[in-house]
């Protein structure tokens, strides 16, 4: 399938002659970029394949394929569509009142929706090398709308994309786009001899202190076993159930990984990806899906057994050891997905802030939506975001600059 959008308008940057076409997956054989899309980042053109294949949950998997005046291919941008619930994340009166709607109208606040990002993780911008700064962003900018059209989607929604990218990204907001925070990563520098090199420098005393009384009650028990692991295929029986206790308990949820995810990441990406796994007498009770790139390893995903996890204090026992084994191995940094963020206050990681972009395909009511958006928007309703010290970044880069004009002029509450 191939569907395309020509744009000649004149741009701040320069003149846009690109062309941008819709592809699916068996059209992106013919295009040779793709096989290094995304080549600098611990999700490449892989990762992205892998999620098309195994996460499905409704999703329309395509692609946007920017191309130049001379029809070379500039970037490919992943997309999906979806039945998007506009108030997930909402709390308070809201939620309350919305709930109340839903009795009588299921489908209230849901909209067809394109995002363009990830379905499992933050969005990244693929560029070709040496491609001009910010032009395949201008003409994909001026080319969505259309196509969200065509494909009957009444939202667009840029999906959390780091803040490093809000320049490369100011051209969305010239297009009618409301920039709104989304709820934040977090990362930790690795700055430490070792693990009690972080205890004693890293952390509070009396964090400290609890930490320990934790790990103490953890070695009163039977010993715990870690092991490193690429391919975790024979043991996905016992690690899945394990993922999905952690993934019932969580109040937000987006997708859902299955069996094949799991058992296909470490075959398909062995370069990136390490599980961690923790046994108890020999079973499974904790397990971390972290992935490996520069200088840096991801958490991306946790599962916990609840029969022994709060009395075992597991979320800070693997954090301990995933800590220890990145400092031993020379990693430098430690990011980890969003959520749970209390402990991860009090363990000193700084928010590593994502943005979504967001608007309406009708002009009018686009109108409307970028003025309600920062009542949606989901870090309002987390009051432990409002402690960490970087917090104002989830607004804007500079913690003293004056917030974009995409950014609500009234205090956020």
């Amino acid at each position: 399938m191939k569907e395309a959008f020509q744009d000649t308008k004149q741009s701040p940057l320069t003149v846009l002659r690109g062309r941008v076409e819709i592809a699916k997956r068996a059209d992106l054989s013919r295009y040779p970029h793709w096989t290094h899309a995304f080549s600098t980042e611990r999700k490449d053109h892989r990762y992205y394949q892998l999620v098309e294949d195994t996460i499905q949950q409704g999703f329309d998997y395509r692609y946007f394929v920017v191309k130049d005046a001379g029809g070379d291919v500039c970037a490919i941008q992943p997309f999906f569509t979806l039945n998007q619930d506009l108030l997930a994340g909402v709390g308070g009166p809201i939620k309350t009142a919305a709930e109340f709607i839903r009795r009588w109208w299921p489908g209230f606040m849901q909209m067809r929706t394109l995002m363009l990002g990830c379905a499992a993780g933050e969005g990244r911008l693929d560029r070709a090398s040496g491609s001009p700064s910010r032009v395949d962003e201008e003409c994909l900018a001026r080319a969505i709308t259309q196509h969200a059209r065509h494909l009957k989607a009444r939202l667009i929604v840029l999906k959390e994309f780091p803040a490093e990218y809000r320049d490369s990204l100011r051209c969305f907001l010239d297009h009618g786009y409301t920039r709104i925070p989304s709820l934040p990563m977090v990362s930790l520098d690795l700055d430490y001899a070792d693990f009690d090199d972080y205890l004693k420098r890293g952390v509070s005393r009396r964090m400290r202190s609890d930490l320990r009384r934790k790990f103490r009650d953890a070695a009163a028990a039977a010993p715990i076993q870690m092991s490193v692991v690429t391919d975790v295929t024979p043991f996905v029986d016992e690690i899945y159930p394990l993922y999905l206790q952690v993934y019932e308990r969580s109040t937000l949820r987006f997708e859902k990984l299955t069996k094949e995810f799991l058992c296909s990441i470490g075959r398909v990406m062995p370069d990136k990806v390490r599980f961690f796994i923790w046994r108890q007498s020999g079973k499974p009770i904790a397990f971390s899906l972290s992935m490996i790139h520069g200088d840096a390893v991801y958490a991306e995903y946790l599962g916990l057994d609840y029969s022994v996890a709060l009395k075992l204090h597991l979320y800070f026992y693997a954090f301990r050891d995933l800590m220890t084994w990145a400092i031993a191995n020379g990693y430098k940094r430690y990011v980890s997905t969003g959520l749970n963020y209390e402990p991860k206050w009090h363990l000193r990681f700084q928010l590593y802030p994502l943005d979504l972009y967001v608007r309406h395909t009708s002009g009018i009511l686009n109108m409307a939506l970028s003025r309600i958006l920062p009542l949606l928007e989901p870090t309002r309703y987390d009051q432990t975001l409002r402690r960490f010290s970087n917090y104002n970044e989830l607004w804007h880069s500079d913690p003293g600059a004056k917030a974009e004009a995409a950014t609500p002029s009234h205090p956020v509450a």
